[in-house]
């Protein structure tokens, strides 16, 4: 094991990673856990790994959720959302994937910058100490300087947590991800191989015209493991179906395994019953029985039963309008659905999301709109960015201002909102944000300093555009009285979390509170609106923070509670 090794900023900016390698801190008793996939690609690894965890979380023990992925960018935080789906942004200010998203979200811990890696970073750290001359001459390879290095990820950062799952990325066979698999491989001989855990996640496809489920191509993806030295302990096999003892028992013969530790992994309708069915199932048992652990107290799955009692037994409906610009991949607004879904649990209504593509509005008449919004009770304009669309979630936000429509607004939401009130009330014809175009009034601009940790960040148009924007956790004076307030409990102070480089000119924003609007939200230096809302109106708020990937099933989100309260309201349901 590699040790006294110093502390790095995993997902922070490139140009603060050469003095620092990955921490060190072993935890002597800890269980490691490692999820593949294979046979196709979007099998529901992330899912699978939250899921497993919250079981095991159920039971009593400390776990931490990882991903490693293999490709070569240094984070997800420069790739289009149409590649990659969100960017999901931890407390502490780590572009991630996704799935990091998942698991906060079933296990109700906050992930930090050290759990999650790319590629990318492990070859960027292995060229800054090879450049530092960290390696004292030696040729740099493959085996053993990138996979120390992604060994040293996996032991980095640990205290006295009982499990630790760590998702790798991709599928087994892509190139990219090899020397994950061969870390892997290593670091279980290192420690013992009593102490970690191949969890191989495969696709049992069901052939309609034979009526036969097959299982060659999770004998061949297991296989593919083997070759890279793994054997896998359990298969969890996605299927349309239950397998039968004849099925099991041909997987077990085939891929080394008993016959119990093949587990079947049936498509569900909702997300939230996933541990519950997973459980059923008896993954958890077979998880602590490889580990020895067969005297582990039973789990408490009383969050999970009542999320289920809950999403199987609606009592309302509503419908609510998401105007966005990545509607075509729902995997971009993965934490908004999942919020907007909370925020109906919390009411026992489900929510029924009608996803418009904002630039189909631009060319609509007044007609148009008013038809295209006629059948939903709120009107919710999430993030993004770029020029395509803005126009349109502009007429979608006057449209919800002017006809008393619920409305919320989040990041790029509140920016445009702010465009549309200071063009139709305040009379700014060109009003707009430098992000688009130059040639506007700009009430929302470029930021080009702010305060982060008591240290001053500072921006301009030629910085690069990876890891530098407004990222993670800021504090937020709320003004007493104020809507947002109220959703929060009567809260003076929170924080949420961002992802911006652009913001809405403070003069501009008070000059809308001689209009009906309130500033309700501030930085605590009163220097940048975080939060607007409209006083004489059922429910308008726009937020600059991102509020959905702190929501959790169990654990709703104030403001998506109050936004699906506010569309009952109109329904007349509360």
């Amino acid at each position: 094991m590699v040790k006294n090794v110093l502390k790095v900023d995993i997902a922070g900016r490139v140009d603060m990673i050469a003095e620092n390698d990955f921490a060190n801190g072993v935890a002597e008793m800890t269980r490691y856990i490692f999820i593949t996939g294979g046979v196709v690609s979007s099998l529901g690894k992330g899912m699978a790994s939250a899921a497993v965890g919250s079981l095991l979380q159920a039971r009593g023990y400390k776990v931490r959720m990882r991903k490693m992925d293999p490709y070569l960018n240094i984070d997800p935080g420069t790739m289009s959302p149409f590649q990659h789906g969100e960017v999901f942004v931890t407390e502490d200010g780590a572009e991630t994937d996704l799935d990091l998203g998942h698991y906060e979200r079933f296990i109700g811990n906050f992930c930090h910058k050290t759990d999650s890696v790319s590629g990318g970073r492990i070859y960027h750290n292995v060229l800054t100490k090879e450049r530092r001359g960290d390696y004292l001459g030696a040729t740099v390879q493959m085996i053993p300087h990138v996979t120390d290095e992604i060994k040293l990820f996996i032991e980095s950062d640990l205290t006295d947590e009982d499990f630790v799952l760590y998702e790798i990325g991709g599928t087994v066979g892509d190139i990219e991800g090899t020397i994950f698999l061969e870390a892997a491989r290593q670091f279980a001989n290192q420690v013992g191989k009593n102490r970690c855990l191949f969890l191989h996640l495969t696709l049992l496809p069901y052939i309609a015209t034979a009526g036969e489920l097959k299982t060659k191509p999770t004998q061949h993806s297991v296989k593919q493991l083997l070759e890279a030295g793994i054997q896998p302990n359990i298969l969890l096999c996605r299927s349309q179906k239950l397998l039968s003892d004849s099925e099991r028992g041909k997987i077990a013969l085939f891929c080394n395994i008993a016959p119990q530790d093949v587990i079947v992994a049936l498509d569900a309708d909702s997300i939230y019953k996933i541990p519950l069915q997973y459980h059923e199932e008896g993954l958890d048992d077979r998880i602590l029985h490889y580990f020895g652990m067969d005297d582990a107290p039973a789990p408490d799955l009383t969050r999970w039963t009542n999320i289920v009692s809950v999403i199987g037994h609606w009592e309302h409906t509503v419908r609510i309008a998401v105007v966005g610009k990545y509607c075509d991949l729902l995997e971009a607004y993965k934490s908004l659905n999942e919020a907007i879904c909370h925020g109906g649990i919390a009411h026992k209504t489900k929510v029924d999301v009608k996803w418009i593509e904002s630039d189909t509005l631009e060319d609509k008449s007044d007609d148009d709109i008013a038809r295209i919004f006629s059948d939903v009770q709120g009107i919710l304009v999430p993030g993004g960015f770029g020029v395509r669309g803005v126009e349109g979630k502009i007429r979608a936000e006057r449209f919800a201002r002017e006809n008393n429509i619920p409305f919320f607004g989040i990041c790029l939401g509140m920016q445009t909102a702010v465009i549309e009130a200071a063009r139709h009330l305040l009379g700014i014809e060109n009003a707009g944000s430098t992000e688009f175009t130059k040639d506007c009034t700009p009430v929302v601009a470029l930021m080009t300093e702010w305060e982060q940790d008591g240290r001053k960040q500072i921006r301009s148009e030629k910085t690069d555009v990876g890891g530098t924007m407004r990222l993670g956790a800021y504090p937020c004076v709320l003004k007493e009285g104020s809507l947002a307030s109220k959703l929060y409990g009567g809260a003076a102070q929170i924080a949420e979390r961002h992802r911006h480089r652009y913001e809405v000119d403070m003069t501009v924003a008070r000059e809308l509170e001689k209009k009906g609007f309130v500033v309700s939200g501030v930085s605590p230096d009163g220097l940048l609106p975080e939060i607007i809302e409209l006083a004489d109106h059922p429910f308008y708020l726009a937020v600059q923070f991102h509020p959905e990937f702190k929501s959790r099933a169990f654990d709703p989100h104030p403001l998506f509670k109050g936004f699906i309260a506010a569309a009952l309201k109109q329904t007349a349901l509360l």
